[in-house]
């Protein structure tokens, strides 16, 4: 007589057992079986080669704990969120010991802290060039000091920029080593890093990357970003505040001398900076070609020059502010949570601008951030600040008005000195920006939080060199134009 208690299989798994065919689920698939192709690697890849392709990853990477809900997930779904270490174990914890010397790899300059980008985010720089060899320096201490250095720092946003080149089989830490790192830097790190620049990738990063891209933050692999030559990263950070390595600097000469398409493109990067000299002495000789820009050009270039080139133009604004305002004037876009204090991905992002530059149809992808960055950048890039050079030393003055004073100098300032198509502009976005600011109960955007957006945009130092001191009088200028724009912009 069977038991009562005996579990019972259901029709279709009796019928699996009866013939022979119930198997049980194979094990997850570990990462390296998801790329069973032999790469072309530029250096001593031996940890990613084998005769047959490439090797299983080390036992340090597959020996991890993962919990049904997240193997059930698709690997490539995109729904692994920020936090997802909490369901990963073990985790790998490093602990910094008390009052450990870090002063020979300090004097390597293996991570530098650089300074500040334009909107006063701080630029921290590793250089792979200046590892020392392996056998001198245990993996563990190098990624203590990284955890020690950034620790500094991490409360603020910041922005990470890696040279690679340098990286030889000789000084490279374990791959094991790069899994470790990534879970020794827990949320706290992640979360504020707004950007992950490598510069330089060889197909060990590339292969690298796409292997631990399965288990990997979604989010934080939009932070990251390819930069085959400097002129690339030179779009994003002033390459004279890196103290970029001569290793570096020689290696990026190389590449351009092997690619004719990418040096026409570095001459046009630079034809608006000094920076040319202190980064090449030969190769940038070109870099100060005369090449003017097409005519289709916005990005980069002056108002004068966007107004003589189109024309149609109405009211003196610039076609791409103009198709970014409308996109964000839609109820939808304007109750936007976050709406320009949010990132946006930066490859859209340079697909955007190309396109623009070229005369092509602007396609937000329905994405109001996507528009929100777009504008941001276009004043950014001017060849000029919107309240020109001539006004900065004004408005750096404006904390010290006294308050009685304040609405009066402003409407000299804005309606007397600045130039009447800048003050066109400049209305015209301040005049949206109200209606931003007036759906803050919604989107999170007040007077103040739009100023800290768009101050540093709007007004900087003819040098360049932007901090947290100078933009304190910028964004309280901003702010006070936003408060009182309908009694500022009469005409």
């Amino acid at each position: 007589m069977e038991s009562d208690h005996q579990p019972k299989l259901s029709p279709v798994r009796a019928f699996q057992v009866l013939h022979g065919s119930y198997l049980e689920e194979d094990p997850s698939t570990s990462l390296s079986e998801y790329h069973d192709y032999e790469p072309s690697l530029e250096f001593d890849d031996s940890e990613l080669i084998q005769a047959s392709g490439l090797a299983p990853l080390p036992p340090e990477l597959l020996d991890i704990s993962i919990s049904e809900d997240l193997l059930d997930r698709p690997a490539s779904d995109g729904t692994i969120e920020e936090n997802f270490e909490e369901v990963l174990a073990p985790t790998t914890e490093v602990y910094t010991e008390i009052d450990e010397d870090f002063t020979e790899l300090s004097r390597a300059g293996v991570i530098e802290v650089v300074g500040d980008d334009e909107i006063g985010r701080r630029i921290i720089v590793v250089s792979a060039c200046r590892l020392p060899p392996s056998k001198e320096l245990h993996p563990d201490t190098l990624l203590r000091y990284f955890m020690f250095t950034l620790d500094k720092y991490v409360e603020q946003d910041y922005s990470v920029v890696y040279f690679h080149c340098g990286l030889t089989s000789q000084n490279k830490p374990p791959l094991s080593w790069l899994w470790k790192a990534y879970k020794a830097f827990d949320r706290k790190y992640k979360k504020n890093l707004k950007a992950l620049y490598l510069v330089h990738p060889t197909n060990f990063i590339r292969i690298v990357w796409q292997m631990l891209r399965p288990a990997i933050s979604v989010k934080f692999g939009r932070k990251m970003m390819y930069v085959n030559y400097l002129h690339e990263l030179h779009q994003y950070l002033n390459l004279d505040k890196l103290c970029i390595p001569e290793r570096v600097l020689e290696f990026d000469k190389l590449m351009l001398s092997k690619n004719p398409r990418a040096a026409e493109a570095a001459r046009r990067a630079f034809l608006k900076t000094d920076s040319k000299e202190s980064i090449d002495s030969d190769a940038m000789e070109a870099v100060a070609s005369s090449l003017s820009p097409p005519p289709t050009q916005q990005f980069g270039v002056s108002l004068q020059f966007i107004k003589e080139n189109n024309p149609n133009m109405i009211n003196s604004i610039p076609p791409v502010v103009r198709q970014c305002v409308e996109f964000l004037s839609r109820p939808e876009a304007l109750e936007t949570e976050g709406i320009f204090r949010r990132s946006a991905n930066i490859s859209v992002i340079k697909e955007l601008q190309t396109a623009c530059n070229r005369g092509e149809p602007i396609n937000f992808r329905n994405d109001p951030h996507n528009a929100a960055v777009l504008m941001k950048t276009f004043l950014k890039d001017l060849e000029e600040p919107l309240m020109t050079f001539e006004l900065h030393d004004e408005i750096s003055k404006f904390c010290s008005w006294s308050p009685h004073q304040k609405a009066r100098l402003v409407k000299i300032l804005v309606l007397e000195k600045l130039p009447l198509d800048n003050y066109k502009l400049l209305k015209y976005i301040f005049q949206f920006l109200w209606l931003v600011q007036d759906r803050s109960c919604v989107n999170k955007m007040t007077s103040s939080n739009l100023a800290v957006v768009f101050g540093p945009n709007l007004s900087w130092r003819t040098d360049g060199q932007v901090t947290l001191q100078s933009i304190a009088p910028v964004n309280a200028f901003t702010d006070f134009l936003l408060e009182n724009q309908e009694s500022i912009f009469i005409i």
